[in-house]
């Protein structure tokens, strides 16, 4: 495990962070499409992302989700931090986007390493910053976009994360996390097809306009 921390985050924390890490920390491999944590449960250890993505979600009264924001290699999720530090339940449900590898940190080294590591403290500082960031890229995308520039935007992003320009997704799977309903997913599909941005398949989407 050392060695794939030292690959992820080497070139965040000093080798005595690493060497406590690779010592109490949990390995964890998980596939895609797997739940990592979910709302109303009580989080006992922080992850620390060493390869894969993960997609972090809402959820409102009905049920409905809604995309926050995805995690990538060399990053933690800053909502779990916060309910790690405040021991109250999660917010958020995380579930992995492709096959990921996760290192567990326990609780109590989060609040030791804080103090000891100016490393340790400027990475969950940073952290905070860059979701927070995130998440109100999101607001702004629901605020300001009309929903055919956030579909695409959506699907954009996607293609970054998996690393394929065809993405193996259902309409419905992408009306869940933009928070609208399948017809209006299918509608605006046709659409950005038609305007030459994506290319529509049986049980894929090709995604032509990546930037």
């Amino acid at each position: 495990m050392i060695s794939e921390l030292k690959e992820s985050y080497g070139g965040l924390f000093e080798d005595a962070l690493l060497a406590e890490i690779n010592q109490v920390g949990t390995f964890k491999e998980v596939s895609a499409g797997q739940k990592l944590m979910d709302i109303g449960e009580y989080i006992r250890s922080m992850p620390l992302l060493v390869s894969g993505a993960i997609k972090i979600l809402r959820e409102d009264e009905d049920g409905d989700e809604l995309l926050l924001y995805f995690l990538e290699r060399g990053e933690t999720c800053a909502m779990t931090l916060t309910c790690c530090m405040g021991h109250t339940k999660s917010e958020i449900r995380a579930i992995a986007e492709t096959d990921a590898k996760l290192v567990m940190i326990p609780i109590q080294k989060m609040e030791e390493w804080t103090s000891k590591y100016k490393s340790w403290r400027n990475f969950v500082f940073q952290s905070y910053h860059d979701r927070l960031e995130e998440m109100l890229k999101t607001v702004d995308s629901i605020a300001f976009l009309k929903m055919d520039e956030r579909l695409l935007k959506y699907l954009q992003e996607k293609v970054h994360i998996v690393g394929d320009s065809t993405l193996k997704i259902t309409h419905q799977e992408i009306a869940y996390e933009l928070h609208t309903s399948r017809v209006v997913i299918s509608r605006l599909l046709k659409k950005l097809e038609k305007l030459g941005k994506i290319k529509l398949h049986r049980n894929s989407i090709e995604v032509i306009s990546v930037d």
